[in-house]
């Protein structure tokens, strides 16, 4: 009996860990929803700040204790944390606010689904992380998957350069929550939730500026009833809930393994566009996902060493 139990404890670890990071994926896949659903409710900059406002108040209230022995270590780091609260937290939702005017939540998902490759670049480029062969074709099929979606299966349009505002601006959103990922690596030697209140206190006061900005060029706008609805669930879901399910996550099955779940960001982002906003799902978004999913899973495949 005893030992039936010591074999089925990893198998319980494995289904709590899938649990969370499906939650997870569900989260950050629900957050082009909500940057859909924001327009004409709230203005992109003003969403970011008070986004990051509200999670700031809840680990205030809820985190303090962690926060408070974890202080000395995060002061003497506070140029990095802040850094990468203003690239990763601060400037890529609010890039990922505005793209949503542009462009649809199912582009949307299934260009930021592309995120792995961008990190994958950045490792290479960043510490000469070996590439094999399988990864150059993972790469190559996810890229062309995005080119797809950003010309909306136009030949022509993709020959010519034509592509939507918004999803070039998804593009460089994940380029730059690739750059944070990869400076990720030089992170302190600090628990999860204490850096991650850090950073949100550093994008918040990051987003200060951004909203001085966005009303100084006349296009900020209080927010709805709607908008304070959308504020909470930002705050909610994608932010405090994500984060703390995959802090969860990896620590019961690792980071290697835990990666792989963020493969489902756009296809649970695909489902709500369609099933919530209503969009359409074209063929060449059909082609696209299946691009960009094998091309991912070539990638891992082909990992070093594995």
């Amino acid at each position: 009996m005893t030992l039936d139990t010591k074999a089925a404890a990893p198998e319980r670890a494995s289904a709590l860990a899938y649990f969370f990071l499906t939650c997870t994926a569900l989260c950050w896949g629900a957050n082009a929803i909500f940057g859909r659903l924001a327009v004409g409710e709230i203005s992109p900059m003003l969403l970011v700040a008070l986004r990051w406002l509200v999670v700031v108040m809840l680990l205030a209230a809820f985190a303090k204790g962690a926060i408070r022995r974890d202080l000395p270590a995060l002061k003497a780091r506070w140029g990095y944390l802040a850094a990468m609260g203003a690239l990763g937290f601060a400037t890529f939702n609010g890039i990922y606010y505005v793209a949503a005017h542009s462009t649809t939540a199912v582009n949307i998902g299934i260009i930021q689904g592309a995120m792995p490759m961008f990190v994958f670049f950045g490792a290479f480029l960043a510490y000469r992380t070996p590439v094999t062969g399988l990864q150059v074709m993972g790469a190559t099929l996810t890229m062309a998957g995005v080119a797809l979606v950003a010309s909306a299966g136009s030949l022509a349009r993709l020959a010519a350069f034509e592509f939507a505002p918004g999803d070039v601006l998804i593009v460089l959103a994940c380029v730059i929550y690739a750059g944070y990922t990869v400076a990720l690596r030089r992170r302190p030697p600090v628990p999860a939730l204490s850096m991650f209140a850090a950073l949100a206190g550093a994008a918040f006061a990051t987003s200060l500026p951004m909203v001085a900005t966005e009303a100084a060029l006349g296009q900020l706008q209080w927010p709805t009833a709607t908008g304070c609805i959308i504020v909470v669930l930002v705050a909610i879901f994608p932010s405090v809930i994500a984060q703390t399910c995959f802090i969860k996550g990896v620590a019961l099955i690792g980071p290697g393994r835990a990666g792989v779940f963020m493969n489902l960001t756009p296809v649970f982002a695909s489902a709500m566009a369609i099933s919530i906003l209503g969009e359409a799902f074209e063929a060449f978004h059909a082609a696209a996902l299946c691009l960009v999913l094998s091309g991912i899973w070539l990638s891992e495949r082909g990992k070093a060493g594995a």
